[in-house]
């Protein structure tokens, strides 16, 4: 795979990253008391490893049916080669011009691929990544088509002008030998005859070659006497030609929708003219004409008549129908429908040799979005069930994510559930394309990536051992009522198209929680069981988040004046568009504003849910006096505490999935102390910020729906709520109720029969991680906002951005460590919320949660995307969660599971700073010591750029900061002292699809959606990158090459049979003599050994060379000293030899010898 030049960092050199301490204070770690690190430069490389998914914008085909190895390729220039499952390789063209044709040098390991900017390549796929041999660029002709016989090193080269030249495959050299249009055409023709649309040779005599030209001409050519021996016209133009085994006829489709079949011997005219699709008249008159039949292959059987595939035909009146492949056999016709356009198809034989009887057994159908396989041995073509994940685009991705080193009983458990997903009705045999063999991979943990989808759906994928495969797939959009029409579809929804679209998600491994977040801001949580039950009401919770502001009295204590303010619609958050003008639809009254309504209808009859994923309850944003709920930013959800938390540009919100009640409902503003320091910067001023006296109760008085905002930083949230210490009113006078809160320190306290929304019933969860603010719909992304918004404009565009369960220090004067969510904004501020949990068990369930917001831990530049926690010795501290239990399982089974819960931590710490609260954002990196709460680390990122993607994870043993940067930059920074460890410049980020989708994971894995059908995987670990070799699998495997079909004694005897050619003669420098150099220019791969030494570069290929430079001396050597033993073995020898001459001559005289 391509590697880059790494730009290292010096271990210890931090840009603009200090230990800041002004002054020291207690706890606060010194120069010599910081935390040991062990990553270094050297444990990081980048490079790609592997793509999945369905080959983008298809535009070619070829399959090698000894090795039985697919090739595909596309209109950028890219490679993709498949063999069983497990095992798929990619390269790419660099010019990135599309591939129109592929050729197999069948049973030899290498591949000829022409493509539209007029170039051939020879790739070598005898080792692990392919690697371009040869390359030819035509410098004077368009290449159109190319044709390489079973078995032959030259290769046919048909171009735009008619001409055919011919090239060695072996040294990418062209022949002197060439066909003109001109000679080939009969000489009374008056009219270019077009480009070549096809070549072939008799399949009976290599000497004869079959030429087609677009015009409707065909030449059978002779290579000996370098003439045509026969031309065949037809009126209408040719798009294929296939051949009969025997030699004796062939097929030709026709741009009318006919075929054409022809006796090689009786070029007058045609044999049979057929029209599949076509009508035919009562009359007798010629049948209508059709679409083109694009391509047709005639393949024969021993025991039973030939079959005919073709693709196009149709009839024109069948305006709207799906592009159909038909099979012809005999005297059935078989239409199958495809989803896709068809791009190209191969009928599959059992034999490699074109002039044995063929046995078709399959066809390989490539569509525009899908690759399918029908069996043509089985009674209604039945398709094979695909192994390759090629459906990761059924719907558009809008979300992923990567989770490495998953618990080992994962993928069981979801493979077991989502193979009682798969449909009926494939093909019983084995899939046929079936060459390669695995790599022998390393890793050793499971890997797991998550997609959320446009129609709501979730896919499990099982990505370990550089493989994918579909585990599983969950459909959220079950749990919401469906608009049978157009004039059933509610004007309430705030997206046109999509409604389901999965936003973002949060997935605890361990409990196997999901919390899944839609564009039509809902939430789901679930939870994963294996028992199957029917949820008769499903769980509904509204929940009403409203942002208004406006020039109005304080009602607080302080009396401070609060500043006008622009309305929601002027003041929208970056991600946001100006809301829809539906027709009104609400609550109170049909020609009102709508009001107190949630975008999607939730399902009111019994909900059959499968063993798998399911619902628990599904949380919903209503709609406020007319404004729509504005789209969910963060996302997450703890199993341990029984929690989601979720917020967007008005403020977060915290609900307890387990009481199914709303705890918090607070706009971003409120979560401000009012002491915050951060509130008199001159870019954030909260100076206006409204201070509150005392902690929220549920008793005081409500304030009308009127009520404002008293903060220039942030809108309020209103919240409904119905108090357990007053008569609870029916439910629409609690749709009534609302009232906005502004205080220091809130404390609230949900009681069990208390409701903050109105309550259905019903199970969903979903679980996600926070990433960077994203539209589904446009893939937008929002960033920090330019220095030129004025900063009324950018404290009333704060959103929540991310959150971060722990258990540590949410305040300075703690010594005992306690739950509490880190909440990050889009300005860069970081709050602590605290949080009071009742004991487990029944208690849990009675009593209430009670949360505090305890302020401001910190102020970054630019949105906060990631944070962590740290314990005293750098080791992370993940969040707590609850081991996994079936919910439909008995108590005894679920009391096991849960006594099997690993220990929490101890509550208490020894002396202050214990815990390093590790802090991303956009454009910097903070660790603030806790509870302290003093910065003892900082890193300025980028100046320049912004961070699109940022996660800690785990790496050889220990944590660092992994980032991606818009500018295209991967970096990694140490833990906790933020030294930069790599940055190497990986792509400039050319769409919104790579910021939406791009995740690290752990163990140096990183992945992104490069294409909207293709999942990209790389790698930043240097050990990864030295075993990538190994990991991949082979494409070669040694194979014997099916013996030549028996020619029979009779044929053999009367010279009948296949005619050899000896092409060598013919087209070879001595016969031939040379080609133009100005024709074509030979370029030499770097697949080749020199351009493999001359590409070489770095350490890596230093000591290779160096390696290769000893072996060969040491070769050489041993080669002298062989040699020097010889040398004096046949002196001795003669010596030997010289003496005894001596001996029997030494008193001989001269007269007797």
């Amino acid at each position: 795979m391509k590697k880059f030049k790494i730009r290292k960092v010096l271990d210890g050199l931090t840009a603009v990253s200090s230990s800041s301490s002004a002054t020291a204070q207690p706890g606060t770690p010194r120069e010599n008391d910081v935390v040991p690190e062990t990553l270094q430069s050297e444990h990081f490389q980048l490079c790609k490893t592997v793509r999945h998914g369905f080959p983008y914008q298809p535009s070619s085909m070829a399959f090698d049916p000894v090795q039985k190895i697919l090739a595909v390729g596309t209109q950028a220039g890219a490679l993709r080669l498949f063999g069983r499952a497990g095992v798929e390789c990619y390269c790419q063209h660099e010019s990135g011009a599309a591939v129109i044709q592929l050729q197999f040098l069948i049973n030899e390991g290498a591949l000829v691929s022409a493509l539209a900017d007029d170039s051939i390549h020879l790739w070598n796929l005898r080792q692990k990544i392919p690697a371009i041999l040869h390359s030819l660029k035509f410098n004077r002709e368009r290449i159109t088509y190319c044709h390489l016989p079973f078995q032959s090193k030259w290769l046919y080269i048909g171009t735009e002008r008619g001409n055919i030249h011919i090239v060695n495959v072996e040294s990418f050299t062209l022949s002197g030998y060439v066909i003109m249009w001109n000679k080939a055409i009969e000489l009374s023709t008056k009219t270019h005859p077009g480009p070549v649309v096809h070549i072939s040779d008799n399949p009976m005599d290599e000497g004869k070659l079959l030429i087609g030209f677009e015009c409707g001409v065909v030449v059978l050519w002779d290579l000996k006497c370098k003439k045509a021996d026969y031309r065949y016209n037809y009126d209408e133009a040719i798009h294929s030609v296939a051949w009969h085994h025997e030699g004796k006829q062939f097929v030709c489709s026709h741009s009318d929708g006919t075929l054409t079949t022809w006796n090689v011997r009786a070029p007058a005219k045609p044999a049979q003219i057929i029209t599949p699709h076509g009508k035919q008249p009562k009359d007798g008159k010629k049948p209508e004409p059709c679409k083109p039949i694009l391509k047709v292959e005639y393949k024969t059987t021993r025991a039973g008549d030939p079959f005919m595939v073709l693709s196009g035909g149709l009839s024109y009146d069948t305006v709207g129908r799906r592009a159909c492949l038909t099979v012809m056999h005999g005297k059935s016709t078989a239409v199958l429908e495809m989803d896709y356009p068809i791009v190209d198809f191969l009928t599959l034989c059992e034999t490699p040799y074109p002039n044995d009887f063929q046995e078709p057994y399959a066809v390989v159908v490539l569509l525009e979005r899908d690759l399918v396989l029908i069996d043509l041995g089985q009674i209604g073509y039945p398709i094979f069930e695909n192994p390759y994940p090629l459906t990761i685009h059924e719907s558009p991705v809008t979300c992923c994510e990567y989770f490495a080193d998953c618990p080992a009983e994962l993928v069981p458990a979801l493979y077991s559930i989502g193979s009682r997903q798969k449909r009926q009705g494939y093909s019983k045999k084995e899939w046929p394309i079936s060459g390669g063999n695995w790599g022998q991979g390393t890793q050793s943990y499971p890997e797991i990536i998550i997609t959320g989808h446009a129609d709501g759906s979730i896919k499990f994928w099982d990505a370990s051992a550089l493989m994918l495969q579909v585990l599983y797939k969950l459909k959220t959009a079950k749990v919401f009522e469906r608009a049978r029409g157009k004039e059933e579809k509610a004007n309430t929804d705030i997206v046109e198209e999509d409604p389901f679209a999965i936003q973002t998600l949060s997935w605890c491994p361990e409990s196997r929680m999901l919390c899944v977040a839609g564009v039509s801001a809902h939430v789901i949580v679930y939870r994963f069981s294996k028992q199957e039950v029917t949820t008769e009401v499903v769980q509904l919770l509204e929940v009403r988040m409203q942002c208004e502001f406006g020039e109005v009295d304080s009602p607080d204590p302080g009396g401070e004046h609060t500043p006008t303010l622009p309305t929601p619609g002027a003041s929208s958050s970056p991600q946001e568009t100006e809301p829809p003008t539906h027709p009104s639809v609400g609550s109170n009254s049909s020609d009102g504003p709508r009001d107190n309504i949630p975008c999607l209808q939730v399902r009111s009859s019994p909900l059959k849910q499968s063993p798998g994923y399911q619902v628990e309850l599904v949380i919903q944003l209503v709609w406020v006096s007319g404004e729509p709920p504005q789209p969910i930013t963060s996302l997450a959800i703890n199993s341990s505490y029984g929690l989601v938390v979720f917020g967007n540009s008005n403020g977060l919100a915290v609900v307890d999935y387990l009481q199914k009640t709303l705890l918090l409902n607070m706009g971003t503003s409120e979560l401000y102390s009012p002491s915050d320091p951060y509130q008199r910067q001159p870019h954030s001023p909260r100076k206006a910020r409204q201070p509150s006296g005392a902690p929220c109760d549920s008793n005081d008085g409500s304030n009308t729906s009127e009520d404002r905002c008293k903060s220039p930083t942030s809108a309020k949230m209103s919240r409904k709520i119905s108090s357990s210490s007053e008569p609870k009113p029916d439910q629409e006078e609690k749709f009534q109720r609302w009232r906005s809160l502004t205080c220091r320190k809130r404390f609230c306290c949900m009681n069990e029969g208390k409701t903050a929304a109105r309550m259905s019933q019903m199970n969903s969860i979903y679980r996600t991680k926070s990433a960077p603010i994203t539209n589904a719909k446009d893939n937008s992304f929002s960033r920090s906002r330019s220095s030129s918004v004025t900063s009324i404009d950018r404290e009333s565009r704060e959103a929540i951005s991310s959150f971060y369960f722990c258990e540590s220090f949410p305040r300075k004067t703690d010594s005992l460590v306690s739950p509490c969510v880190l909440v990050g904004t889009t300005q860069g501020s970081v709050m602590i919320v605290a949080l009071s949990l009742p004991p487990s068990g029944d208690q849990r369930l009675q009593q209430p949660v009670g949360i505090s917001s305890c302020g401001t831990l910190a102020r970054l530049k630019g949105g906060i995307l990631t944070m962590a926690l740290l314990d005293a010795t750098g080791a992370l501290l993940p969040p707590s969660y609850e081991s996994w239990y079936d919910p439909n399982a008995s108590d005894e089974e679920k009391e096991k599971s849960r006594r099997r819960r690993p220990a929490s931590p101890p509550s208490s710490q020894e002396g202050q700073d214990s815990h390093f609260a590790v802090l991303c954002s956009e454009k910097q990196a903070k660790v603030v010591a806790l509870p302290s709460q003093t910065r003892i680390y900082k890193h300025n990122i980028t100046e320049t750029s912004f961070v699109l993607r940022a996660d800690v994870v785990q790496m050889a043993g220990t944590n660092c900061i992994a980032c991606f940067c818009a500018n295209g930059h991967i970096m990694t920074l140490s833990l906790p002292s933020l030294r930069p460890l790599l940055d190497m410049n990986y792509l400039p980020l050319t769409d919104m699809r790579i910021a939406r989708t791009f995740c690290f994971s752990n163990q140096g894995q990183a992945l992104y959606l490069t294409s909207p059908t293709e999942i990209q995987r790389i790698t930043y670990s240097q050990e990864t990158c030295d075993n990538l070799q190994e990991m991949l699998s082979e494409l070669f495997t040694p194979v014997e090459t099916p013996e030549a079909p028996n020619r029979g004694f009779f044929k053999g005897l009367f010279g009948g049979g296949a005619q050899s050619l000896d092409r060598e003669d013919l087209f070879g420098e001595t016969a031939a003599g040379k080609a133009s150099r100005s024709l074509a220019q030979h370029i030499p791969g770097p697949g080749n050994m020199e351009g493999m030494k001359g590409a070489a570069s770095g350490v890596v290929g230093d000591l290779a060379r160096a390696r290769v430079a000893l072996d060969e001396r040491g070769q050489k050597l041993g080669e002298l000293e062989e040699r020097t033993a010889a040398m004096m073995a046949s002196a001795e020898s003669f010596s030997k030899h010289a003496h005894d001459m001596m001996l029997k001559y030494k008193d001989k005289k001269w007269y007797q010898l």
